[in-house]
């Protein structure tokens, strides 16, 4: 669905109530880890500061959720990111990402990162355009190995991504 961004969403700050609604979008995503309800609920009633999710009429269509490495407090980690299906290709996951950044109270945050899976072209171009958008590197290593996971669970490597230094003079899309 192409729809004019500007006028159509709102980006805003998580509320516990979204929780169970991000829960459902990344459920009905098919393409992200999906966690307990009780995750989500956790993540926008403990760390709204660092989240954001985006509505249409009133309806969550996008989310980010993250939080600050307590070992590296000047770095955003992106636990997860999901877009509605019906309204990909709009933005919605660079514009939440550009709204989390410029948060008065994350003015201090220098990096973002995130782990990828090897197969998601998707998150994998979302952070190589945030990279391009605030004119910095984006630095990709392998994290965590497949052999990591629990016997039994079949999962892909998870690469990190790491954009930075940031500096807010740059990357803001509107």
């Amino acid at each position: 669905m192409n729809i004019t961004l500007s006028t159509q969403v709102t980006f805003r700050k998580p509320q516990v109530e979204d929780g169970a609604a991000i829960w459902r979008l990344v459920r009905e995503s098919g393409g992200l880890d999906w966690n307990s309800a009780y995750a989500y609920l956790m993540m926008c009633d403990m760390f709204p500061s660092t989240c954001a999710v985006a509505c249409v009429d009133g309806r969550l269509v996008g989310f980010a959720i993250g939080y600050r490495k307590p070992e590296q407090p000047d770095t955003l980690f992106i636990w997860q990111i999901g877009v509605d299906v019906s309204y990909r290709g709009n933005a919605i996951g660079r514009r939440l990402l550009q709204k989390l950044l410029r948060r008065k109270e994350n003015a201090d945050i220098r990096c973002l990162e995130a782990t990828v899976g090897p197969n998601n072209a998707a998150s994998r171009g979302l952070f190589l355009r945030l990279a391009a958008d605030y004119e910095t590197a984006c630095i990709v290593t392998e994290h965590y190995a497949p052999s990591l996971f629990p016997e039994g669970e079949t999962h892909d490597a998870e690469l990190l991504y790491r954009v930075g230094p940031l500096t807010m003079k740059k990357g803001v899309i509107e």
